[in-house]
């Protein structure tokens, strides 16, 4: 693998209307995974198609291994893999055809390409399924082949925007497996609004709001911003409306007995509140204060009852 250092100074992102998408991001990055963490509307997709290139910064700089990509987009371009957001495909080709034609887009022809093909197929667990037709396959199986024809000319940076959106618990922790795997010593960024997403395999975290960085570190240093501001006791039903108005909710749990409740507070929340220890969707709700998209609830709940930490699920 080649050089892998991706570095910002002062990039900002103004639509021709006069909106500020991005303001200020510096960060220096290097092989590993980088959750970049958000709510929607944050500024992750607009950060992420200028780190793809395919929009110029208003401000700022961008470089790949020292270059300028504003100056020289191609220094990246050879050696970018990405999956976009709205990543789309051909229904009526096979998988093994789409990647073909993506193959020949890249500049990769002949026995190389082929190459490639099949060893993208083989890494995405594709193999059995490639001559199948696209428009068969599920959500997770075309988010695969989204991850395989980003790594069809072996990118030394993989871009992935909000990949697991619409995915079902199991083919959202197979991805984030993948992720995990594909990582080794090329640069993977993680653009999400989910934090079960990068919770397990994130070596670092960037979170943003409203087109500004607000935290770069590790999930550990994140963490830390919330010890001693988490606070769970049981209450019932009826006050369940009560405890969102006056506190920041992080999660409840319905048991026989009550409504357990998990919430952010400086101070002793209620007189049966006991002090427990932290998590990073905590830490992320204290930093944006805003919870993890309500719809995504019933994922949460699937993805806690795997984990050995067993983490509460909103109600």
């Amino acid at each position: 693998m080649s050089r892998c250092e991706l570095s910002l100074k002062s990039v900002g992102y103004r639509y021709p209307g006069g909106h500020r998408a991005v303001s200020g991001i510096t960060l220096d990055l290097g092989p590993g995974i980088l959750g970049l963490l958000g709510p929607n509307g944050a500024g992750k997709s607009t950060l992420m198609r200028m780190l793809a290139t395919m929009a110029r910064p208003s401000e700022g700089q961008i470089t790949w291994n020292g270059v300028d990509l504003a100056a020289d987009p191609n220094a990246l371009r050879a050696t970018l893999g990405y999956l976009p957001q709205d990543f789309g495909v051909y229904p009526a080709l096979s998988a093994r055809e789409f990647l073909g034609f993506l193959a020949a887009v890249k500049g990769l022809a002949g026995a190389k390409a082929r190459e490639r093909v099949e060893h993208c197929l083989s890494v995405v667990g594709l193999v059995d399924a490639a001559d199948r037709r696209l428009g068969e396959y599920s959500g997770g199986m075309r988010q695969r082949v989204g991850i395989a024809q980003a790594l069809l000319n072996d990118p030394a940076l993989l871009i992935v925007d909000e990949p697991t959106v619409g995915l079902d618990p199991e083919e959202r922790m197979r991805f984030r497996h993948l992720l995990t795997d594909l990582a080794g010593e090329r640069l993977v960024i993680l653009s999400t609004h989910i934090v079960s997403d990068v919770e397990a395999s994130a070596t670092s975290l960037a979170v943003m709001t409203k087109g500004e960085l607000r935290f770069h570190g590790t999930p550990e240093q994140l963490i830390a911003r919330a010890e001693g501001r988490v606070w769970e006791w049981t209450i019932a039903t009826e006050q369940m409306a009560e405890v969102r108005k006056r506190f920041s909710l992080c999660g409840s749990l319905r048991r026989p007995e009550g409504i357990r409740v998990r919430v952010l507070a400086d101070a002793r929340p209620d007189v049966d509140a006991v002090p427990v220890a932290p998590e990073l969707e905590d830490a992320y709700t204290l930093l944006t204060g805003s919870r993890p998209h309500e719809g995504d609830d019933a994922l949460r709940a699937t993805d806690a009852e795997a984990s050995p930490r067993g983490a509460m699920t909103g109600g």
